[in-house]
């Protein structure tokens, strides 16, 4: 194990250099529940219930972790809800991140947690452009402005550095929740997630959309992560509720009007029609030819080295530099192999 030779004050603070991809991380507790046979899982959210936990409402829905002998209670978070420090900390014993880079901060930092499968299987991070003045690939940022998040300056000093362009080619200016910095013209381009069709219709049919994944930046995202004791420990529990997550998904995937139902009549603060207009896309990071390959929540070792590398070259890692058994598993995805197999089928 490696040692934590920094705080975790130290840390939170700099957590958020994954990447300005926040918005969608969750932190899950495990603990024995009133039946012997049944065991009480609940999930924090790091923001406010979304797509993002479609599968998973899917599955309480429809039984499937009362089949797997999981009772799941979902809580929705806040801006101030922090996962790995949940989980780090003791209150929580599973978790669910945004963006896969948390998990290799987090092992730099010391802190022993290990993702065990990633939801989306490319990340939904993407540049925004407009038709009059696109950017398609890379080099199209060259003398352009892009706005972005301060936690997202990382991103675009890889994304460069990934495609032989100098920092000093491209000005980086800050952005905020919303697109108006591109329809103004003060920028060239804008940064957000691909699943947030909500923030994205301002921009009408001439956007063009650059994904960071299309760009060399291969991240994942919605990871699902545990600490090293949980995995010796209750690996059935854990396996037992990625099989309830991959049956849910797997009925959203087949049934995505129904799907979406259930999660808006789950929560009644979400909008049924802008749900509609997302599912698909959701659903596209979900599942893909890798999936079809290997099944839902796939993850593989080498994209876990290229991202460790990323990092390691852009000099963000304050402690040692993880390896990729430091940050990830496979022991629970070969555990659930034949059920995720099935629903990516």
């Amino acid at each position: 194990m490696m040692k934590n030779s920094r705080t975790r004050r130290q840390f939170l603070a700099e957590a958020g250099a994954v990447g300005g991809l926040a918005a969608g991380g969750s932190l899950i507790s495990v603990m024995p529940a009133a039946s012997q046979s049944m065991a009480k899982v609940g999930m924090q959210l790091g923001w406010l219930a979304s797509n993002g936990i479609l599968g998973e409402v899917v599955a309480m829905h429809q039984g499937y972790y009362k089949e797997a002998g999981i009772e799941l209670e979902i809580t929705p978070g806040g801006p101030n809800v922090d996962g790995v420090g949940g989980v780090a900390a003791g209150r929580s014993n599973l978790g669910q991140i945004s963006s896969s880079p948390s998990i290799m901060l987090a092992r730099s930092a010391g802190i022993p947690i290990k993702a065990f499968a990633a939801g989306y299987q490319k990340h939904p991070f993407t540049y925004f452009s407009l038709s009059d003045n696109p950017i398609r690939q890379p080099s199209d940022m060259v003398g352009k402005t892009i706005a972005t998040q301060p936690t997202a300056y990382i991103l675009l000093r890889a994304l460069l550095a990934k495609n032989g362009i100098a920092e000093d080619q491209v000005e980086i200016v800050n952005m905020g929740s919303d697109m108006n910095q591109l329809l103004t013209g003060q920028a060239q381009a804008v940064t957000g997630w691909m699943t947030n069709t909500n923030a994205l219709k301002i921009l009408g049919d001439g956007r063009v959309d650059m994904m960071l994944w299309d760009a060399g930046i291969q991240l994942y995202a919605n990871v699902y992560y545990t600490t090293e004791s949980e995995l010796a420990d209750n690996s059935e529990v854990l396996a037992n509720f990625l099989s309830g997550s991959a049956r849910g998904w797997g009925f959203a995937r087949n049934n995505p009007e129904e799907a979406v139902d259930i999660l808006v009549d789950t929560y009644p603060n979400l909008n049924r029609e802008s749900e509609l207009d997302a599912v698909g896309i959701a659903l596209g990071f979900s599942f893909n030819d890798t999936t079809a390959a290997n099944g839902w929540g796939n993850m593989n070792r080498d994209n876990w080295a290229a991202q460790i590398d990323t990092y390691a070259a852009l000099d963000q890692f304050k402690g040692e530099v993880p390896g990729i058994d430091d940050v990830m598993t496979l022991s629970i995805l070969e555990a659930t192999a034949a059920t995720r197999m099935e629903v990516a089928a």
